[in-house]
């Protein structure tokens, strides 16, 4: 049976053995759609992450292009209600192997600067998950708000303020 170029436990994972077999220039273009990860104890998605992947050969390693998009489960800094708030990620990132494609040998760890590069395994492939996740960390709103002019609460009842009346004695 043909191997699947995704597996389905790591779904931000490829392998990328063919790719790097190819001369610089090759791409592979991949749809990411319905992808759920662990954000860590704070942060959830409402929305799974969709969008478009695509991996380009280089004379080193492989450039990888990643336009997403999903929703965080957040509350409104004021009003407390819950809230999906939107995301936008961006990933352009050169991943360089861990070993040399044609001998089998450990690459050598060029560090030209402080930023520890992406990194494919042993075995040829490419997780995102890591660096999705850490996109997705640093795009988390600060103070979410359900709409712009939330009034907030009220500070004698506690309810919304934009809900039922609030004359109180």
């Amino acid at each position: 049976a043909p191997m699947s170029a995704q597996p389905t436990d790591r779904p931000l994972a490829w392998n990328v053995a063919g790719l790097l077999s190819e001369d610089p220039g090759a791409t592979r273009d991949y749809d990411i759609a319905g992808i759920t990860i662990d954000l860590g104890e704070d942060l959830r998605l409402a929305d799974p992450i969709e969008g478009h992947v695509r991996l380009s050969r280089t004379n080193r390693g492989l450039l990888v292009s990643a336009k997403l998009r999903a929703s965080l489960d957040a509350e409104c800094g004021r009003c407390l209600r819950e809230i999906e708030v939107p995301i936008e990620i961006a990933i352009d990132e050169e991943a360089l192997p861990s070993i040399d494609f044609h001998s089998g040998a450990p690459v050598d760890a060029e560090t030209t600067d402080d930023a520890e590069p992406l990194r494919l395994t042993d075995q040829h492939e490419l997780d995102l998950e890591t660096p999705v996740r850490e996109a997705i960390q640093l795009e988390e709103p600060i103070a979410a708000l359900c709409r712009e002019e939330c009034p907030g609460l009220c500070p004698v009842c506690g309810n919304p303020l934009d809900e039922g009346t609030h004359e109180h004695p």
